[in-house]
């Protein structure tokens, strides 16, 4: 039996869930693993993000203060040139899982921090490298296994697993936990942000809270 995070560390509302993430991870039984599945947002492209795009996401992150509290540094609109690509972050999380098991969630809070408080873009490799640093990656090391095409692989059978869920791309589909018990069945806890008061309940009919 796991639980099963699908997310991507680029998605806006993955970043208004992160207490409540947290708040799991302190709360959920030490024998059920919470396991990160890469959504992927958006593909990989070296576009400058369209003026429609922009004022999309800057309007959801309008919307995501007000019901989380979290909050953006509105700096990166100025002093990044945004893309619309999220398969890169997705690849270091995956490559910081392979290099050290239990490192990609570190990895995927490294890419938030730096992406919604610190201003940078988690598209260029750069910003992914030092978010491995942080990790206590080699950042040659790191770089080799981003690029790696093992790392590809497993992306895309990320991207297989959450089509399978039937979990869609967008603020509705992401963040979404899973369970998934141990005779393959599927129970879906939530789609979409939900406050912790509102997953509690559902979390301890299925047993899973200590």
């Amino acid at each position: 039996m796991e639980v099963v995070y699908i997310a991507d560390p680029m998605c806006s509302w993955c970043y208004g869930f992160a207490p409540v993430l947290a708040q799991l991870h302190k709360e959920l039984r030490p024998d059920v693993p919470l396991r990160y599945v890469m959504g992927g947002l958006a593909p990989d492209s070296d576009d400058p993000m369209p003026a429609p795009v922009r004022e999309m996401i800057q309007g959801a992150w309008d919307s995501i203060e007000r019901v989380t509290g979290v909050t953006f540094n509105r700096a990166f609109w100025t002093d990044c040139a945004p893309r619309r690509s999220t398969y890169p972050a997705c690849r270091a999380v995956l490559a910081a899982e392979s290099l050290r098991p239990g490192a990609g969630p570190e990895v995927f809070q490294a890419i938030q921090h730096a992406y919604y408080q610190e201003a940078q873009n988690p598209s260029d490799e750069d910003v992914l490298l030092s978010a491995g640093e942080k990790a206590q990656f080699d950042r040659g090391s790191f770089q080799d296994q981003l690029r790696s095409p093992d790392v590809e692989e497993e992306l895309q059978r990320h991207l297989q697993e959450r089509s399978a869920l039937g979990v869609s791309v967008g603020a509705t589909g992401f963040p979404t936990l899973a369970l998934r018990e141990g005779d393959g069945q599927v129970h879906l806890l939530t789609s979409g942000y939900c406050h912790w008061a509102d997953l509690e309940p559902v979390l301890r009919t299925h047993r899973l809270l200590r």
